[in-house]
């Protein structure tokens, strides 16, 4: 009985260590003026949570992905625009926090990888179709 006590006890642990902090308020932190709100949510779409890693920060209940939201959304009303709100989460954040990341320094391998592995199985197709063709065409004489 003291076993199934202490593994049950065991088992439990983990429901301990959640997150105690309640999820992001969403709803009552929307913008009165339903262009900007729109702006706001459209530019909230394009933006990863850092905590979720794969939800946006427009979906995500994650208190980080709140405190986003506010920024984007203070941002707005202060007059920046959705670029240089961008810009800035990603001097903040680092270039993983946008969807739609800038060729850069450190994100062009991201773009010329995929590039140069469709290059080298094109050139690998043609060279093996190449010497089908060459093989049938001595074959046929």
């Amino acid at each position: 009985m003291r076993v199934l006590v202490l593994l049950l006890a065991f088992l439990s642990v983990p429901v301990f260590a959640q997150q105690t902090m309640p999820p992001a308020p969403y709803a009552y932190t929307q913008l009165d003026d339903p262009a900007l709100e729109a702006e706001a949510t459209a530019l909230m779409e394009t933006l990863r949570c850092l905590t979720c890693q794969s939800q946006s920060i427009a979906d995500s209940d994650a208190p980080m992905a709140g405190d986003m939201r506010h920024q984007v959304r203070a941002r707005l009303v202060a007059g920046e625009s959705p670029t240089e709100i961008r810009a800035w989460l990603t001097r903040r954040y680092g270039d993983y926090v946008s969807y739609q990341p800038e060729v850069s320094a450190t994100t062009w391998p991201l773009f010329a990888i995929p590039l140069a592995l469709l290059a080298i199985v094109a050139l690998v197709l043609l060279r093996r179709l190449g010497k089908r063709r060459s093989d049938a065409a001595s074959g046929a004489d």
